[in-house]
C-alpha cells in the first residue's frame, strides 16, 4: 500500500455518527464515476460520429479512430485502478473528507475537458478528460468507503454499504440507459454537464464533515518505485490489448510491450515482498475472505465488457432498429434489478454470511452471459433474451455486491481502511478496465477478420450482412462467461462457509 503500516486508531471527531446528508454526498460522488463516466462505452459510436463528422469507417482521416476510442473507454477505469491504492493511503494520511472533495473537483475538470473535445485537439482533450476522471474515481472510491467504515457501525454500516453499492453497481446499471437517452435525445456532451452539477452537489453535502484520518506513530514514505513498476507493467499490458491487432500481434513493438508487462509483473511481485512499506501489502491477502472478495470482485467487474460490447453490437448489426437510446432501453431491467435487489443482497448477507450470496450472484451473472451468446438467432427472439440477460446481470451483481464489499471491509484493521479498501476498489477498476479492453479487442478483432468460426458450427439466421458482427459478439460473450465461472471457483475456494467470516 502507499502509506505503510498505520498501526493506530483512526483519528475522528468524538461522537460523530454518519448521517443521511453525508451519505447522500458520498453516493453522488460515487455516481460521477460509475454512472456518468461509465456511459462512454454505450455512446462511443455517437461520440466518434460527432467528433469525426461522420461514421468512423467512412471518414478518410478520422480525428479519433476506433482503437483510440476503445482506449478512451478503458482509460478511466485503468487510471483509477493504477492510483486507487496510492490515493487510498493518501486519504488515510491527509484526511478522507479532504480527498473526497478533491476527487469531486477533479471530476468537474475531467468533464469540462471532455465537453470541450473537438477539432484537432479532440483526441488529447478526450483522453486527458477521461484520465482525470480516473484520478477522480481513485480519490473518491477509497476515501468514501473508509468514511463509511469509520462513521457507521452495525446495521447502519450495512445500510450505508448498500447505499454505497447502489452508487457504484447501481450507477453502472443506469449508465447505458441514461447515456443512450442523452445521446439520442439531447447530446452526448449533456451527460458531462449533468456530471459537473452532481459533483458540485456532492461537494456541498460532504463539506463540513469532521475529518477522518489514520493516526501514524512514525512517518513513512510512499512506495513510489513500486507504483512506477506497477504502472509501467499495466500500461504495457493495456496497450497490447487495445492496439495489438492494429500494430500486429507478432510485431516487435507488440512483443516487446508484452515482455515489459510480464517481466514488470514478476519484478513487482518480488520487489514488493521485500519492502517495509509496499505499494500493495500482500500480507492482507493472507486473509482468505479478503482475498476471495477481491479476486472475485476483479473478475465480475471484468464482465462489464459484456454490457459495452452487446450495446455496440446491437447498434452496428441493426442500426435502423437500435440507436444509443433504443439499445440502452433494453438495459432498463438491469438498472431496476441492481437497485431493487441491492438490499436483498444485504439481507442474504445477514442470514447466510457472504459466501452463499456471492456464489449465487456470480452464478446468475454467468447465466446472463450464456443468454447473450446465441447471436445467430433472429433479432426478435434475441431482443427478448437480451432483456432477460440484462435483468439477470443486475440481479446477480446485486446479490454479490454488498456481501463482497462488507466482507472486505469487515476484515480490514481500522488504520488500514483507506489503503486496504483501495486494494479492493483497485480490483474493481482494473477488472473493469482489463475486462472491457479484452472484450473490445475480441469484438473488434473478429469484426474485421473475415474469419468464420461460428458459421461452421451454427447456422446464422436472418440477415447475413451482419454475420461477422454477430460472431464477434458471440465469442466475446463466451469470454465473459468464462470470467463468471472463474469467479465462482475463486469464491468457493477462498471464502469460508457459515455466518462467521472474520478470520481469527
Amino acid at each position: 500500500m502507499s502509506t505503510s503500516q498505520v498501526v493506530s486508531r483512526p483519528t475522528v471527531q468524538e461522537g460523530f455518527q454518519g448521517n443521511d446528508k453525508l451519505l447522500a454526498g458520498i453516493v453522488l460522488g460515487v455516481l460521477t464515476f460509475w454512472m456518468f463516466a461509465g456511459t462512454v462505452g454505450t455512446v462511443a459510436r455517437a461520440i466518434l460520429t460527432d467528433i469525426n463528422g461522420g461514421p468512423v469507417d467512412r471518414v478518410a482521416h478520422p480525428l479519433v479512430s476506433l482503437s483510440q476510442m476503445n482506449l478512451a473507454v478503458s482509460i478511466t477505469a485503468l487510471v483509477s485502478g493504477l492510483f486507487i491504492v496510492f490515493l487510498g493511503g493518501l486519504a488515510d494520511r491527509v484526511g478522507r473528507v479532504r480527498v473526497a472533495i478533491v476527487g469531486n473537483g477533479l471530476g468537474i475538470l475531467g468533464s469540462v475537458l471532455i465537453v470541450l473535445a473537438s477539432g484537432s485537439a479532440a483526441l488529447p482533450m478526450l483522453l486527458a478528460g477521461r484520465a482525470i476522471q480516473g484520478l477522480s474515481a481513485a480519490c473518491i472510491m477509497p476515501a468514501t468507503m473508509a468514511l463509511v467504515k469509520t462513521y457507521w457501525t452495525g446495521a447502519g454500516r450495512q445500510r450505508a454499504v448498500s447505499m454505497w453499492s447502489i452508487g457504484s453497481w447501481g450507477g453502472s446499471g443506469v449508465a447505458a440507459l441514461f447515456g443512450g437517452f442523452m445521446a439520442s435525445s439531447v447530446d452526448w456532451r449533456a451527460i458531462f454537464y449533468v456530471s459537473i452539477a452532481i459533483s458540485v452537489v456532492s461537494i456541498v453535502l460532504i463539506w463540513g464533515t469532521p475529518e477522518s484520518k489514520a493516526r501514524q506513530e512514525t512517518h513513512v514514505r510512499f512506495d513510489v518505485p513500486g507504483l512506477v513498476i506497477f504502472m509501467v507493467s499495466v500500461l504495457a499490458l493495456m496497450i497490447v490489448l487495445i492496439f495489438g491487432r492494429q500494430l500486429g500481434w507478432t510485431a516487435p513493438l507488440t512483443l516487446g510491450l508484452g515482455a515489459v508487462a510480464v517481466l514488470g509483473g514478476a519484478l513487482f511481485l518480488r520487489f514488493e515482498r521485500n519492502r517495509d512499506t509496499p505499494f500493495i501489502d500482500f500480507r492482507l491477502f493472507k486473509n482468505t475472505t479478503f482475498t476471495g472478495a477481491t479476486l472475485s470482485n476483479f473478475l465480475l467487474n471484468g464482465t462489464i465488457g459484456l454490457l459495452i460490447v452487446s450495446q455496440q453490437m446491437l447498434q452496428i448489426a441493426r442500426p435502423e432498429l437500435f440507436d444509443p437510446w433504443k439499445a440502452g432501453l433494453l438495459t432498463i431491467g438491469y438498472a431496476v434489478a441492481i437497485i431493487g435487489f441491492i438490499r436483498v443482497g444485504e439481507r442474504l448477507l445477514r442470514r447466510f454470511g457472504p459466501r452463499r450470496p456471492m456464489v449465487w450472484g456470480a452464478s446468475i451473472v454467468g447465466v446472463a452471459c450464456a443468454l447473450l451468446i446465441p447471436t445467430n438467432i433472429l433479432v426478435g427472439p434475441y431482443t427478448v433474451l437480451a432483456v432477460i440477460a440484462y435483468t439477470l446481470f443486475g440481479v446477480g451483481l446485486a446479490f454479490y455486491a454488498t456481501p463482497s464489499t462488507d466482507a472486505a471491509l469487515s476484515n480490514l484493521p481500522p488504520g488500514q481502511a483507506g489503503a486496504g479498501a483501495g486494494i479492493y476498489k483497485m480490483a474493481s477498476s482494473l477488472g473493469g478496465a482489463i475486462g472491457a479492453a479484452i472484450s473490445l479487442t475480441i469484438f473488434t478483432s473478429f469484426l474485421g477478420s473475415g474469419v468464420s468460426i461460428v458459421g461452421q458450427i451454427l447456422v446464422t439466421q436472418g440477415m447475413q450482412q451482419n454475420a461477422s458482427v454477430r460472431q464477434a459478439g458471440m465469442v466475446t460473450f463466451m469470454f465473459n462467461l468464462i470470467l463468471a465461472l472463474i469467479a465462482i471457483i475463486s469464491i468457493l475456494s477462498t471464502v469460508p462457509k457459515g455466518r462467521k467470516y472474520n478470520d481469527e
